[in-house]
């Protein structure tokens, strides 16, 4: 890899883990100064490597260089000194002190870091937030591209939500079992919606980022690892996520824009990817517990199979009646159409979805657009026209106005 390449590379593999040590190091009210330290070795790697060269191990380089960094800082610096050595030397590591970098410690690290970060008292979007920044190695100007915000709206935003993980002291470590299954919810929420993040963009005119995508992925396998959290729902949603990553291929044109579904060349699904999803939905059916992941799971299995059949939307159909009878999501109502429409015709699907009135969602209309096309030429065009209003990304633009020049 080149070194251009490398550095970019490493900060998203290996910042997270420097940043979850340190923090477990210092304690979560020392947040600040572990991603002060992780980015400051970054930087001395940009400055020494294009001079001295790349070393035979650069992620080991890292470590070292972070870990004499934190021993500097912890020497030079009164304040910092004052709140972190005395309380190390209480327990006699202030003259010894190191900091565990065995690859047993980086991993539970990451993880305490994830139910740490996934606390209760903080909003959702600062969950997701505070995931992207510390453990997926996002910088703010990606935070706010993500979240369509702006750099000073983040900031404050990250902001806050240290301020109550300090406040509250949080400490980063494994949960109790009995803390597990009521910290677990908020886990799987902020893996999900990090998933969505990139399965459904509409940021800097992309309908996919996969980088997402497959962080969300990491994150969830991370989970797993972890005894106590190897639960079928976690399961249920990896599986969700494989079965979508299936067809990251198929999903978007030479120009970046989104393939419909029905449009989709098969032969570009990842059977692998498939095999594993299917892998984990069969793991995710032990236990009673019925979750929305495990219906989306079942759901996305039935679309990694072509065959256009009765027994299929049926399946789906079914399904997606039960995760709107389990947690009602105007999103997925609209998505049923789909299935309905499969299943009972065009004029059937309408007048379900037009009882949505989704007034501000470009899919709703475009969704309404390809239900009249067959129906009524003038009412499609009238939906498509309003779809290509709301529309957020060139390429969703562009294939709606394709879509306009195709209507007779």
């Amino acid at each position: 890899m080149e070194q251009t390449q490398l550095i970019p590379h490493l900060f998203r593999t290996e910042f997270r883990k420097i940043t979850a040590v340190l923090c477990k190091s210092f304690g979560i009210e020392n947040i600040t100064v572990a991603e002060d330290i992780a980015s400051d070795t970054f930087l001395s790697a940009m400055e020494v490597w294009p001079y001295k060269g790349v070393p035979p191990n650069p992620a080991a380089w890292l470590y070292t260089v972070a870990r004499n960094k934190a021993r500097n800082m912890l020497t030079r610096n009164k304040v910092f000194a004052d709140k972190i050595s005395q309380e190390l030397s209480s327990d006699g590591a202030s003259k010894t002190f190191e900091i565990d970098l065995s690859l047993q410690n980086i991993a539970d690290s990451q993880l305490q870091m994830l139910f740490a970060i996934c606390h209760p008292t903080l909003s959702v979007e600062a969950q997701i937030g505070l995931a992207l920044r510390i453990l997926c190695g996002f910088g703010i100007d990606e935070i706010a591209t993500a979240f369509i915000s702006n750099k000073d709206t983040i900031n404050k935003r990250l902001y806050r939500a240290k301020e109550k993980l300090r406040v509250n002291q949080v400490a980063i470590e494994f949960p109790l079992q009995a803390e597990i299954a009521k910290r677990l919810p908020a886990v799987l929420t902020t893996i999900y919606l990090l998933f969505n993040e990139g399965y459904y963009s509409e940021s800097n005119n992309l309908v996919l980022r996969k980088d997402l995508c497959y962080e969300a992925m990491r994150l969830a396998e991370m989970l797993l690892a972890y005894p106590p959290a190897d639960l079928p729902q976690v399961h249920a949603l990896l599986a969700l996520m494989y079965f979508h990553a299936s067809r990251f291929e198929a999903r978007l044109g030479t120009t970046g824009e989104l393939i419909l579904y029905e449009d989709q060349d098969e032969t570009l699904w990842d059977k692998q990817l498939i095999s594993e999803g299917a892998r984990h939905l069969h793991m995710a059916s032990t236990g009673a517990q019925l979750s929305r992941y495990h219906l989306e799971a079942g759901i996305a299995y039935w679309h990694t199979i072509k065959e256009d059949t009765v027994a299929k939307w049926e399946n789906i159909l079914h399904l997606f009646n039960q995760l709107l009878a389990l947690q009602y999501s105007p999103v997925a109502a609209l998505n049923r159409t789909y299935a309905l429409a499969k299943l009972r015709g065009n004029e059937a699907a309408i007048a379900a979805a037009e009882q949505l009135q989704l007034n501000d969602n470009p899919f709703y209309f475009a969704l309404l657009g390809e239900l009249y096309r067959d129906v009524d030429s003038v009412l499609s065009r009238q939906n498509f026209t309003l779809a290509l209003g709301l529309a957020k990304t060139d390429a969703d633009r562009q294939q709606l106005n394709r879509k306009l020049s195709l209507l007779v």
